[in-house]
């Protein structure tokens, strides 16, 4: 079941680590409209609802997901370890720090992390 929370002044919708995998757009666009019926303006999804296929950029599942967030102004927030994914490819490494540098998606080790950001 997902937790609804406000962390500085900023409400987050936290799905949890069992559910569907994510992987697809309609997947997206499922946690991003229960997200925003909740009135949520983040959604938070742990690594391991990820489909495998999101840390393969050349699937271009990472990116078509991503934009959908975007595109309905959800933040995105991936939480967990991503570790052995980042160690197994340079170009989601630097995809990672490139969407950390921004204010849309972020991944994230835990929620600490994410209520520091939020701070």
């Amino acid at each position: 079941m997902s937790s609804l929370e406000t962390i500085s002044g900023v409400t987050v919708l936290v799905h949890p680590a069992e559910g569907r995998t994510i992987a697809g757009e309609r997947d997206a666009l499922d946690i991003i409209g229960d997200t925003s019926y909740q009135g949520a303006e983040w959604a938070v999804v742990p690594v391991s609802r990820l489909d495998e296929g999101f840390f393969r950029l050349r699937t271009r599942l990472a990116g078509d997901i991503i934009q959908k967030f975007v595109q309905y102004r959800v933040g995105l927030a991936v939480v967990g370890d991503l570790s052995a994914q980042l160690e197994a490819s340079s170009a989601l490494r630097d995809f990672v720090t490139e969407c950390n540098r921004g204010r849309q998606t972020w991944f994230l080790a835990d929620m600490e992390q994410l209520r520091e950001r939020l701070a």
